[in-house]
């Protein structure tokens, strides 16, 4: 599969243990940064530039990583498209997929190891989306409806 990858400082270590399992795996990973560790980035860059390339086509799903994963998986939901979701085990990562179409894996470097993140990705990877059953459906459109609706500007909670 091929597949995008970014973290940022607190990130990077794991990023790039993911980023070589996988590429041993004989996955194509893009690796969008961080390239070392700079105390300064920020997260929602990385997020930013994983959502884009999905949107562009140049891999259909994505790994992020950050040190808790919330910061990175708060600013990749914000990208119309992007459906990233924190997983820490297993079933999520696999279920998300199956169940959400979930496209960006989120891990968080602080929380999980090289071993436990290994296998994370390869249920992420291997996972189908599988929206077969009425009610995985029904959720689907409602999911991608609340995107409609807040892309068009409705429901706007106004400036930060």
């Amino acid at each position: 599969m091929k597949l995008v990858i970014a973290s940022d400082h607190a990130g990077f270590p794991l990023k790039e243990e993911v980023r070589a399992y996988l590429a041993k795996g004989e996955h194509k990973v893009i690796d969008l940064g961080a390239y070392k560790v700079e105390p300064l980035d920020d997260y929602p860059d990385y997020a930013e530039r994983v959502g884009d390339a999905i949107k562009r086509g140049e891999a259909p799903r994505g790994v992020l990583i950050c040190g808790s994963g919330v910061g990175v998986c708060v600013a990749a939901n914000k990208i119309p498209g992007i459906r990233a979701g924190m997983c820490h085990d297993t079933y999520s990562a696999h279920q998300g997929v199956e169940h959400d179409d979930m496209n960006v894996i989120v891990l968080g470097a602080r929380i999980v190891g090289a071993s436990l993140a290994y296998e994370l990705v390869d249920a992420f990877i291997h996972a189908k989306f599988i929206a077969t059953e009425e009610r995985f459906v029904r959720r689907y459109k409602k999911v991608k409806a609340i995107e409609a609706k807040y892309l068009c500007g409705e429901g706007s909670v106004g400036p930060v």
